[in-house]
């Protein structure tokens, strides 16, 4: 009877205790009001609905439902960290300006987890720092790279993988897009050959982008497990290469590791485990945005003969202009493509890659009567700028006429397929560049059809379920 008494006191001791602490968890501390929301259930948050997928363009349901029932600015729980998720544009663009201020740039765990190696992770550098990553990945891919190298570079790679592909039944072109991307990108890096590597980047880049959004749950068979052991592998080889490049008597290869190791010495942030993991997080870069959008625009041209019918035109009046039609493409013919710009910049607003940018609150944060409190995640969804009708008209339709009527200053405001502030991507003109580089081959010199596939599975990053199939010869 006694014994009976322990337990069930125990047992009401328990149930107290569960009961105080899912109160805490879906009622956090703030030095003000949080904007309103829910935080899910305790531990897995509202992760789950989060990871769904969904088959459009439109915003994700997860986003697109909060925002309907809470406002622009809502609060949720994902992968067991307090969010604040905003698609105010005010609010966005004033954020972008206040990095190192009010915010800084942040990952979730399971991001954080696959690009942070020992010590302090540098992700989220600012100043000095930043600064020079910046300028080393503009020196390799910015606009003097292009104007000088880098276009008739892109050009032959294309071309050579175009032929290749035109020999197949057909192709997912995400997957071989990926794949050739990211090798000629590493090879500017690290000077990669595929041939002769130990690791099959894009295999792996594959494998550890699965496990992005996936519960960090580090156990044999799940796909984060795999994950971890891929960016092991890319890791190891990377650390290996350092070390060889450095114990080299010349550095003469004339990539962007040559001259990070030459810069070892003046810059004492450039510790062997921060250009590994710089160099890590360059490739992911060079591996996964562009593709995907450019496969979205496989999956929209078919359903527009019009567009493709100028676009075409377009790059074969570049041809007639030549006075030699087998020369490069050069940086002024790039330019001199707006329609194709307009295609591939409609095609990013549409595509919207990632669910949102995201930042951590450094301080407390108000915001139209609320309170962001410090240390919360604050995730931007711009493609709730991108897909609004009250900037584009009819936003969910696929229309790069639009965009000769746009204002600029409506354009850097909303519309950031490659983020915004200081934290806009360096690699951006690099990835216009491939696009239209893609395009311009591909129009004046192959026929193409899609196949199969095309259907959108976005869970939330944009994918196709059964991938885009599309089968290429040779005009």
């Amino acid at each position: 009877m006694w014994m009976n008494s322990v337990g069930f006191g125990l047992v009401g001791l328990l149930v107290i205790w569960l009961g105080h602490w899912i109160r805490k968890w879906r009622n956090p501390k703030c030095n003000g009001i949080l904007p309103p929301g829910s935080m899910g259930f305790p531990l897995i948050g509202e992760t789950l609905p989060l990871i769904i997928p969904s088959y459009s363009l439109d915003l994700h349901p997860f986003i697109k439902t909060r925002i309907q029932r809470y406002g622009t600015i809502f609060r949720t729980s994902i992968a067991a960290r307090p969010v604040i998720i905003s698609a105010d544009p005010k609010f966005n663009n004033f954020l972008f300006q206040q990095e190192g201020r009010l915010v800084e740039l942040w990952y979730l765990d399971t991001f954080s987890k696959i690009f942070a190696q020992e010590g302090e992770s540098r992700t989220s550098a600012v100043g000095a720092v930043h600064k020079y990553v910046r300028n080393i990945f503009l020196n390799h891919f910015g606009v003097g790279s292009l104007k000088e190298k880098l276009i008739p570079q892109l050009e032959q790679v294309v071309n050579k993988a175009l032929s290749s592909w035109s020999t197949q039944d057909s192709v997912d072109i995400k997957r071989v897009a990926s794949a050739m991307f990211l090798e000629f990108s590493a090879k500017k890096i690290i000077s990669y050959d595929a041939e002769t590597s130990p690791v099959r980047l894009s295999e792996a880049y594959g494998r550890i982008l699965n496990g992005f959004m996936s519960f960090p749950l580090n156990v044999p068979g799940t796909t984060y497990h795999q994950c971890l052991k891929d960016q092991n592998k890319v890791v190891s080889m990377l650390r290996d290469m350092l070390i060889e490049r450095q114990n080299s008597v010349e550095l003469n290869h004339g990539d962007f590791l040559d001259q990070i190791c030459k810069d070892m010495e003046k810059e004492k942030f450039l510790s062997e485990e921060f250009i590994v993991q710089l160099i890590f997080g360059g490739l992911f870069a060079a591996f996964e945005s562009v593709t995907a959008v450019m496969a979205l625009a496989f999956s929209l041209l078919p359903e527009h003969p019009s567009v493709l019918e100028e676009m075409t035109a377009e790059q074969e009046a570049i041809l007639k202009s030549r006075q030699n039609p087998n020369s490069s493409l050069t940086w002024d013919e790039y330019k001199s493509m707006p329609f194709t710009l307009h295609v591939i910049n409609e095609t990013l607003r549409l595509g919207n890659v990632a669910p949102g940018l995201l930042r951590r609150a450094i301080k407390d944060i108000p915001v139209k009567g609320f309170t962001v409190p410090a240390g919360w995640t604050i995730m931007l969804v711009t493609s709730a700028q991108q897909l609004s009708p009250n900037t584009f008209h009819n936003p969910l339709e696929f229309n790069p006429w639009r965009w000769k009527e746009l204002d600029s200053e409506v354009i850097s405001k909303n519309f950031m397929p490659f983020g915004g502030g200081m934290r806009q991507c360096a690699g951006a003109e690099y990835s216009r560049v491939f696009m239209a580089t893609f395009f311009h081959v591909l129009l004046t010199k192959f026929r193409w059809t899609k196949i199969k596939g095309g259907t959108i599975s976005r869970n939330p990053i944009l994918g196709f379920g059964k991938g885009v199939h599309i089968k290429f010869s040779k005009k």
